[in-house]
């Protein structure tokens, strides 16, 4: 049978480059951004031009209904989702004293009611099959908490809290899920950061580095095609930072 993955927040980053690097694996992507359709648009030529087919569904996977809708049109398009792989996600920099209620709101929505809003939709059509495999995107300050990062950091700890309690439930149906813990990776994500600071930042990591999207992307097909029995794993890629 065909195989189909969704990816969130795939227009730059991680999320496009785990698109491009699934596409010479699945025979149908489903790619998502609420930003950027310019980009979105570039990522679904270059999964084309890898042969596989692929639907963009634009909008905010904050949003129930919006998943809701996605996951829908997507099985009705390719009748199965193999790979929800969950990416989308924001940062806020800066004093939790300094940050409002709806700053706090967003990043927590965008970070990780969001991966509930995509597991809740796509879990029953999995459990239906008893085959899939659930990744979420979190960060290394999800297990070790980064100042000025309070909300990002709470948001990825929720994650990968939901990660193993999920793989729990769903290993009885043959469904796994686990969870890459990201360092700092080069996207758009650290451009917030000077030169001067990423030279530091870079002083800190033991492979003096910042990590490649393409390197997460990688992960990802190998954490999909490992054995079954790895599940609930919070699995670090960080330079040896932590």
């Amino acid at each position: 049978m065909k195989k189909t993955a969704v990816i969130t927040g795939a227009s730059r980053g991680i999320g496009r480059a785990c698109a491009i690097e699934l596409a010479k694996h699945f025979e149908n992507i489903v790619i998502n951004s609420l930003h950027h359709p310019e980009d979105l648009e570039q990522t679904k030529a270059e999964i084309e031009k890898l042969g596989a087919t692929c639907l963009i569904q634009s909008g905010d996977v904050g949003s129930y209904s919006f998943v809701s809708s996605m996951i829908e049109e997507t099985i009705r398009s390719f009748s199965s989702i193999d790979l929800l792989v969950n990416n989308a996600g924001i940062s806020y920099i800066g004093l939790l004293t300094d940050m409002s209620i709806q700053d706090w709101n967003q990043v927590i929505t965008t970070n990780l009611t969001s991966v509930f809003n995509c597991c809740r939709h796509v879990i029953p059509h999995m459990v239906r099959r008893k085959s899939g495999h659930i990744i979420n995107i979190s960060s290394m300050w999800g297990l070790n908490g980064a100042s000025c990062e309070a909300a990002y950091s709470a948001a990825k700890g929720g994650v990968n809290a939901l990660t193993q309690a999920l793989a729990k439930e769903l290993a009885p149906s043959n469904i796994r899920v686990n969870a890459l813990a990201c360092g700092a990776i080069d996207t758009q994500m650290n451009k917030a950061f000077t030169q001067e600071e990423l030279t530091t930042l870079c002083e800190d990591i033991p492979i003096g580095r910042l990590g490649q999207p393409e390197e997460v992307a990688l992960m990802i097909w190998q954490l999909y095609n490992s054995p079954s029995y790895l599940t609930g794993e919070i699995i670090k890629i960080d330079g040896g930072y932590l």
